[in-house]
């Protein structure tokens, strides 16, 4: 039989974080918190933990994020998630980032399962408060059953409960306009860590640790790369993967192949670098395989960047060309390293500067 306590003991263990925060996690065991029924794949049947616990437990105990709804709690062709339990180490970091402490009143928005919630309590102590908003009913009264015997208030809703004021406010969905209320909640000069979505879907959701400047405003570091859900309030649909169905009409080289621009972890310096531009990764037949490439793309054009540095492409080369534009600025910068750059956020406008040693970007929502 599969001991669970210990596979949580050795996660913990896997934790690169302070000995409180691994001490919070400690007390909150994984799988009390992840339902039985899990979607581990894009496509196919969920996995319940009944008829298949070997392979449940493998979701749980691995060091990735487990899908815990797809689709809004309904059905599809493709299992698009919709709730999910974060990847620990990306809920530590984020943790460590807000300096989550004995007292701190913190504002989750997104409560999930729940396990990211009770561990904030086990931080904050009987001196500070957690609150939790989730938007969906039904995954807000399972994390409500979850949270009772802690001291956390699972919210229903989208808007922080009037008049209410915290130190802290920790998003678990990601946001590209970043909303009022929850700047109205807090007093100037107090934290926000929140994935920042540089496009409407898809593509990378970079977290930032922001502290208010202003009524309708932030700015702070980029403390790390992920990859979020968006905030249900915001989804808008967003382009289908550029150049899908259409001819290359001309060819060209880029500095680098597509395997070396993922492989070295360029690719979200680039979006942050690209405002405009639509990037994403994918595969594509390629010689006796499959391989992954970097398409670029906006209203105008489209190129798909190849393994071994070949462009093929169609339409005017404007998304190319900010595209190498970029590139060139970060390349010439020697590459600042992804926690070099910072956001200023203007949520009234819905502008984001994105800034680096290798210059300034304006993205608007």
């Amino acid at each position: 039989m599969t001991d669970l306590d210990d596979l949580h003991a050795r996660l913990v263990e896997r934790l690169d974080t302070t000995d409180t925060i691994r001490a919070a996690f400690a007390d909150h065991p994984r799988h009390h918190y992840i339902p039985d029924l899990i979607w581990p794949d894009v496509q196919g049947l969920p996995v319940p933990r009944k008829q298949n616990p070997q392979r449940w437990v493998e979701c749980v105990y691995s060091d990735g994020f487990v899908v815990t709804q797809a689709n809004d709690g309904g059905s599809g062709l493709v299992n698009t998630p919709s709730s999910s339990s974060s990847a620990p180490q990306v809920m530590a970091d984020m943790i460590e980032a807000a300096n989550v402490s004995p007292g701190v009143r913190v504002l989750e928005i997104g409560t999930g399962t729940g396990w990211n919630a009770a561990i904030l309590d086990s931080l904050v102590g009987p001196t500070g408060s957690v609150t939790s908003l989730e938007i969906d009913p039904g995954v807000a009264s399972r994390a409500r059953k979850l949270l009772a015997g802690t001291r956390v208030d699972v919210v229903h809703g989208t808007q922080p409960p009037p008049g209410t004021v915290f130190d802290v406010v920790i998003a678990t969905c990601a946001v590209r306009r970043l909303p009022l209320p929850w700047l109205d909640c807090l007093d100037e000069g107090s934290t926000l860590v929140a994935p920042w979505a540089p496009y409407t879907e898809g593509g990378p959701t970079p977290i930032a640790a922001l502290r208010k400047t202003g009524r309708a405003s932030a700015s702070g570091p980029v403390v790390r790369d992920a990859m979020f859900m968006r905030d249900r309030t915001q989804r808008q649909g967003g382009p289908s993967f550029p150049g899908v169905g259409q001819e290359p009409e001309r060819e060209g080289t880029f500095p680098l192949g597509s395997d070396d621009l993922l492989g070295r972890d360029l690719l979200t310096r680039l979006v942050l670098a690209c405002p405009g531009i639509h990037v994403a990764m994918g595969g594509r037949p390629w010689k006796d395989g499959r391989a992954r490439l970097v398409a670029v793309g906006d209203s105008q054009s489209w190129a798909w960047i190849w393994p071994d540095g070949s462009v093929t492409g169609s339409g005017r080369t404007t998304a190319l060309e900010a595209f190498t534009a970029a590139y060139a600025a970060l390349d010439g910068a020697a590459w600042p390293p992804l926690d070099a750059f910072s956001l200023d956020v203007d949520s009234q406008c819905g502008v984001c500067v994105v800034r680096s040693g290798a210059g300034s970007w304006e993205h608007r929502a």
